[in-house]
């Protein structure tokens, strides 16, 4: 199961979006009114008042489930339920509503960050939060984890134009990657597939700092389409490509013959591999589940700073 936070989104577009899309369900609610979405966003705006300060009140994700998993309408409610509940979203109005317009199952959440009784309910690091309680409940109940992108039961045709794009980047540097050498050489095949690669430059040098991908109207970091696209793990790739392609070449008469398609597939091979498999990232140590479930991110990262002031202060008095 995958979780999703949205930001910056109005009661009132958020409603309409969970219960207009075509075969939209509402599974459960609470403290709120369903029948049309002008009234569910009133009912949320209603109890947002009493804490007028708290601008950004409205919590909208989305949980997705693997392709092909099968759910119970009441099983994915439960799991949305305990979902809120280790958010801390609790005592407070919200809307559970199932989407099929994918292939894959998945649910949408709105919920009010102005609680029953006037409190403001935290809303610090929600992404993160999101994911890290989404894999302990993928954990917990039993269901298949996301562990990469599996382009064969991505449903195209249901995807949104930037997302559609983002996947025909990835899916062109997969096929492109493994046969470059240089940066260079993999800007003019991802030219010729449609797609600029831009660079980030530090400062006023020629240093290159980070890369993006254009298609059409959509300029995508190499990060965000995925980590193995930096800058940094592209020229690493790249590094290694070269050394297969010398190491595939076969000595006659004492020169080297390269052939750029048996190292190709075999770096190919390796770059699906390490995506699969990939080393950890400080994110994804956050998104670990932890033995001390209560402390959030933020508090945490004040435990660490309490231990370090704590560590240097014995180093002075020895």
């Amino acid at each position: 199961m995958v979780s999703k936070v949205f930001s910056g989104h109005s009661f009132y577009h958020a409603c309409r979006y969970i219960v207009n899309k075509p075969g939209a369900e509402v599974l459960e609610c609470e403290g709120i009114r369903v029948h049309d979405f002008r009234v569910m966003a009133e009912d949320f705006l209603v109890q947002q008042q009493r804490r007028p300060g708290k601008q950004k009140a409205c919590f909208h994700c989305c949980l997705s489930f693997y392709p092909g998993e099968k759910l119970s309408d009441e099983h994915m409610a439960k799991i949305a339920k305990e979902y809120l509940k280790k958010f801390g979203v609790v005592d407070t109005q919200y809307a559970i509503t199932k989407h099929t317009d994918r292939r894959h199952l998945h649910l949408h959440i709105v919920a009010n960050m102005v609680n029953d009784n006037g409190k403001s309910i935290s809303d610090s690091y929600l992404g993160l939060r999101g994911k890290k309680i989404a894999q302990q409940l993928t954990q917990q109940y039993d269901l298949v984890p996301a562990i990469s992108k599996n382009l064969d039961l991505t449903n195209f045709p249901a995807l949104r134009k930037s997302e559609a794009n983002k996947y025909k980047v990835y899916n062109e540097i997969m096929e492109a990657l493994p046969y470059c050498n240089t940066l260079q050489d993999l800007e003019k095949k991802l030219q010729q597939r449609g797609i600029e690669v831009q660079y980030k430059y530090k400062g006023q040098t020629q240093e290159k700092q980070g890369i993006s991908f254009k298609i059409q109207d959509d300029i995508f970091k190499g990060s965000k389409v995925d980590r193995q696209f930096s800058l940094g793990n592209l020229e690493k790739t790249i590094a290694l490509n070269q050394q297969l392609l010398h190491l595939n070449a076969p000595a006659i008469n004492g020169t080297r013959h390269y052939s750029s398609a048996s190292a190709g597939q075999q770096l190919q091979n390796i770059l699906k591999s390490k995506i699969s498999s990939r080393t950890e990232t400080i994110a994804e140590i956050l998104l670990k589940p932890e033995e001390n479930k209560t402390l959030t991110p933020q508090e945490l990262l004040k435990e660490h700073q309490r231990k370090k002031k704590k560590s240097k202060k014995r180093g002075l008095h020895r």
